[in-house]
């Protein structure tokens, strides 16, 4: 089963590629801002990456097993369907989805050519666009691939299902754990998990 035919037109039409049966790219505000004003987000400060070239995706972009009040992304699918799609195929699909993305940017003049070409082969994979992406079966084997083909992974999850972390045989080069409540009681109020 695939994503739902609904859903994947509202991602379209918000711009993102859908790659695989689950996954999703989408240009990251600061991808354009450094290519047009050379501006970077807090990881260009913090952390020398260049936002030009660092890809937003996600392997699960519609599943997510969490329905937070807050949350400002597209509702998920209701049923859980962990996604085991070959992480090689994967990261091949979403850096041609990148460069689709980003070819508009190429006869802009106001994006420095070398900055443009720069672009076309992403050194950062941020995994935080949308969904939950520990619920990727093949999680660790594409942060592997990632990391062979010199790129560093940036991994954001809800934190939700900490063995699947635990049990990573590639780690992130960067983990970001949500905390959105201080106790139980309020993070079932507010994050309303779907499945326990």
């Amino acid at each position: 089963m695939g994503m739902d035919p609904a859903l994947k037109a509202k991602l379209q039409k918000q711009r993102y590629h859908i790659v695989g049966e689950h996954g999703g790219v989408k240009t990251c505000h600061w991808t354009k801002e450094s290519l047009l004003r050379d501006r970077a987000c807090y990881k260009g400060t913090f952390y020398g990456v260049k936002s030009h070239t660092c890809m937003q995706m996600s392997p699960v972009v519609d599943q997510c097993n969490l329905a937070c009040t807050y949350c400002w992304r597209e509702p998920h699918m209701d049923t859980l369907e962990l996604t085991d799609q070959d992480p090689l195929e994967l990261l091949y699909e979403s850096v041609r989805a990148q460069r689709r993305l980003l070819s508009g940017f190429g006869g802009n003049d106001k994006v420095p050519r070398e900055k443009f070409i720069e672009a076309q082969d992403p050194k950062h994979v941020a995994i935080s666009l949308n969904g939950e992406p520990t619920l990727y079966t093949r999680l660790g084997e594409y942060m592997d691939l990632c990391h062979k083909h010199g790129m560093t992974t940036m991994l954001v999850t809800n934190g939700t299902l900490p063995k699947v972390l635990e049990n990573l045989d590639t780690l992130p080069t960067q983990l970001y754990v949500s905390v959105d409540a201080p106790n139980k009681q309020i993070f079932d109020d507010v994050c309303r998990p779907k499945w326990n």
